[in-house]
């Protein structure tokens, strides 16, 4: 018998590690290839989408994915930066959207998941269910009404547009409250025995226990508008205050190399993120599967 596991936990050691060797292979070779330089890009994807005409019928389309470069090279990074400004102008625009955002819907967030799960007042079941439909909704099924809002609201075009509503959006509600249901309510009326009121109770007893859930909460919220380009299509029309994921979507295919270092460098904040709050974040998942 112990044979028999030992034998299954190997099994399914070396299939965890060939799942995760498949899912950080995209990673690795876009990092590799942007230490490429340019004549190694274009003779490893050039022919991508080409047919041989000497040959009908033939595809010699191929891409040559390479994970040692014959010759690092830091040119792709050196457009990027230097000879590309555009990049760098629409990082920043994407931190200052991105930012305020996960600020702003976490600070709210926890604080309506405090109201919707410790507080009693009446119609509050009926008001988080109408609150949480809205998280059920595409964001194709709001976009008229949203633009409507905005443009009546004076704010299109502008990065408020952008930022208003991701502070406001139902997710982290949602979540968050998954997490406050499992703090026992004595704990809460132990507190206002000793005399503390509902905010010092939110900020000493309740922020310290869902640092996981808050921590998940940063991540996905990081990674759901950071990608985001359906909102700053609709809502901007000035393409110097589009975020780095439209510029992304329009790198032409002439310029694969500037592709490649252009996308490490947009993935790099959150595989760092990722890794700055790991502990918590698989906790928080954790945990948020067991309540939910």
């Amino acid at each position: 018998m112990r044979v028999v596991y030992i034998l299954k936990k190997s099994a399914l050691t070396f299939l965890m590690g060939v799942i995760a060797v498949i899912l950080i292979s995209p990673l690795v070779i876009t990092f590799t290839n942007s230490l490429m330089t340019e004549l190694e890009i274009e003779i490893n994807y050039g022919l991508i989408g080409q047919m041989n005409e000497a040959t009908p019928g033939r595809d010699d389309s191929f891409a040559n994915l390479k994970l040692i470069p014959d010759k690092v090279s830091l040119a792709q990074y050196g457009k990027v930066f230097i000879d590309n400004p555009k990049y760098l102008s629409m990082f920043w625009n994407s931190v200052f959207m991105v930012v305020p955002i996960i600020a702003g819907q976490t600070l709210v967030a926890a604080l309506a998941a405090y109201a919707f799960s410790k507080l009693k007042f009446r119609g509050r079941d009926p008001m988080f269910l109408v609150y949480v439909m809205t998280m059920l909704m595409p964001f194709q099924v709001t976009l008229v009404p949203n633009y409507i809002m905005v443009d009546k609201l004076g704010m299109l075009n502008t990065t408020g547009a952008i930022i208003y509503p991701g502070i406001f959006a139902a997710f982290g509600v949602f979540m968050l409250r998954q997490f406050m249901l499992d703090i026992p309510y004595a704990y809460i009326e132990a507190a206002k025995m000793d005399g503390a009121g509902h905010l010092r109770i939110f900020m000493t007893m309740i922020v310290p226990m869902i640092k996981p859930g808050l921590a998940a909460l940063v991540i996905l919220l990081f990674v759901d508008y950071w990608n985001m380009v359906e909102q700053p299509l609709v809502f901007l029309d000035d393409p110097f205050k589009q975020p780095l994921s439209v510029f992304l979507s329009s790198i032409h295919d002439s310029e694969r190399g500037i592709a490649f270092a252009a996308s490490f460098l947009y993935m790099a904040p959150m595989v760092m993120l990722f890794l700055y709050v790991e502990s918590y974040f698989i906790e928080g998942i954790q945990l948020s599967g067991v309540k939910g």
